[in-house]
């Protein structure tokens, strides 16, 4: 393993903690969208270097997120609860909404926003979810979380994790192989109840492309 690759996975598990311990506190504070948006910026600036977007992308899924946001608040209201979390400008809709005009309101809405390609619509004809439910799934997105880091043979930034009512959802650019894993990974989570990939699938020619280049030695090797 050369010097950059090692360095990584020093620092992958408390990075993972981070995340773990910060949806906790998150969920105690606020059960909000924007909260969400909140916890993970603070480790955000460390792990945009390893994303598998580009920064440009990286950059309009916030702002799809925070525009999508809005736009939610404005179209459900309290009788909505719906959250909004964009990869690679696909933005995916999860939670409960009171009817079918809402559910298509608010589709239509995030299709309008600037940049958005696609839009994955999960959202669920339901009360608002309980405290309680909402504070499981946020714990459980951690260990989803906690759990991809601890395995090998996969970067655990390549996913993003979504959980709702127990549902895990599972965003990112990754081959077959590395999607296969994941899901693999997220269903031995206790508290999951089923896993949704909704991947933007890459040939292994391209994840190649991504990998650490071994460090060139040539000049340090002395010659006899």
């Amino acid at each position: 393993m050369n010097n950059s690759s090692a360095i990584w996975k020093k620092v992958q598990r408390p990075l993972a903690m981070s995340v773990l311990c910060g949806a906790m506190v998150a969920s105690l504070a606020s059960l909000t969208g924007c909260v969400a948006l909140v916890a993970g910026g603070a480790i955000s600036g460390t792990l945009a270097a390893s994303d598998r977007r580009t920064f440009g992308a990286q950059t309009e899924d916030r702002a799809i997120e925070v525009k999508g946001g809005i736009k939610i608040t404005n179209v459900g209201g309290n009788a909505a609860h719906v959250n909004i979390n964009s990869f690679n400008r696909r933005a995916l809709l999860t939670g409960e909404v009171r009817d079918e005009a809402m559910k298509a309101q608010i589709e239509r809405e995030i299709r309008g926003i600037e940049g958005v390609i696609d839009v994955i619509n999960e959202m669920e004809i339901a009360g608002p979810a309980s405290y309680t439910s909402r504070s499981s799934d946020t714990i459980i997105t951690g260990k989803v979380k906690a759990s991809l880091v601890d395995a090998k043979d996969i970067s655990a930034n390549s996913y993003q994790v979504v959980t709702e009512r127990g549902v895990v959802y599972l965003q990112g650019r990754v081959t077959q192989r590395e999607g296969q894993i994941g899901a693999d990974i997220a269903r031995g989570v206790s508290g999951v109840t089923k896993v949704v990939k909704v991947f933007e699938y890459i040939s292994e020619e391209e994840w190649k492309s991504y990998q650490p280049q071994p460090a060139n030695t040539a000049n340090s090797t002395s010659n006899p």
